[in-house]
């Protein structure tokens, strides 16, 4: 029974990535879903079990909200938000999902939107357009179109507009704290409407994902090629531009990194923390022992790595 419910959680999450190829026409790669993950990983930890979704109580949601429209390319996000009878507002948590910038999807977020919402925040998991469909800056440029879609939409599911962190995991982390570094630089919001609105963020969490991809603690190659057009030596100024170490500085808002045992996710990690701390800039970092790289999609990790991320936005956007 154990082998056949994660049969289907694979078959589902399958279909969806069919029925998404199908609706944005383009390829899609679906090397990289919660079920391969979890075919993987078990081999060496044997114990681990998926973060199902929880549909807890108080949690309202909306899902295949259009945020962004690019030619006849409709970008949606899923939103997860407290169910209160008061107006108060809330902080906002946009989520970026992983998989080496060309493959995964928003439904490997809910879990996290879920215990987010629960706990206080709009959580929003957004696609975002991959390798297959478009090179970087496209996945920046929807980020921060999402970003300002929240704003815009911030009476509607009463959000704070003040407080709006992004969270990413692994190749999302990577964006999370790109986008995050390159507040209120113009050269990286493209379009994507409501171009009025501030796409700056106040917090970042970024969930081993790089943040130099040329550095001697990294080893990113074909995959990051892929997205970035090139190799680094066929593209050195935009591997350079597409790491947020490049950017960090007084703009850059709290952040928290939260790793695993694997050192080559942690690249420039050490290295942003000094720019940080020149800058008095608050950041936290844990890393989880004896952890696979996609840890926070399994049990026994998710909760704790959960309670690290509403920790530190409580922190940060609550005083806590």
């Amino acid at each position: 029974m154990y082998i056949s419910i994660r049969f289907l959680i694979g078959c589902a999450i399958s279909l969806f990535a069919l029925s998404a190829t199908a609706q944005n026409g383009f390829p899609s790669d679906t090397s990289f879903t919660t079920h391969s993950a979890f075919i993987k990983e078990r081999k060496k930890f044997p114990f681990i079990e998926i973060a199902q979704p929880a549909y807890p109580k108080g949690v309202s949601k909306k899902l295949d909200v259009v945020y962004s429209t690019i030619g006849k390319r409709k970008l949606r996000a899923d939103v997860f938000y407290p169910v209160a009878k008061s107006k108060a507002t809330y902080p906002a948590v946009i989520l970026l999902y992983g998989g080496g910038w060309k493959s995964g999807d928003k439904s490997m977020s809910v879990p996290i939107a879920e215990q987010l919402a629960a706990n206080g925040y709009v959580a929003v998991s957004i696609e975002y357009r991959l390798s297959p469909e478009a090179q970087y800056p496209a996945a920046v440029y929807d980020v921060k179109a999402a970003i300002r879609w929240m704003r815009v939409n911030a009476k509607k599911y009463r959000v704070d507009p003040s407080k709006i962190a992004v969270h990413g995991v692994s190749a999302g982390g990577q964006l999370a704290a790109l986008v995050g570094t390159t507040n209120g630089l113009k050269k990286f919001e493209g379009s994507g409407g409501h171009a009025e609105q501030l796409s700056a963020v106040q917090a970042i969490i970024d969930i081993d994902g790089v943040l130099a991809f040329k550095h001697p603690e990294s080893s990113e190659g074909k995959v990051a090629a892929e997205w970035l057009g090139g190799t680094s030596e066929e593209k050195p100024s935009t591997w350079q531009e597409a790491s947020a170490l490049t950017h960090a500085g007084k703009s850059t808002p709290p952040i928290l990194f939260i790793n695993s045992s694997t050192p080559r996710f942690h690249a420039g990690r050490d290295d942003m923390i000094k720019v940080l701390n020149a800058h008095n800039i608050y950041s936290e970092v844990h890393t989880i022992p004896d952890t696979p790289h996609p840890f926070w999609l399994f049990h026994p990790w998710f909760q704790p790595t959960m309670n690290y991320t509403i920790s530190f936005l409580d922190k940060v956007f609550k005083g806590k």
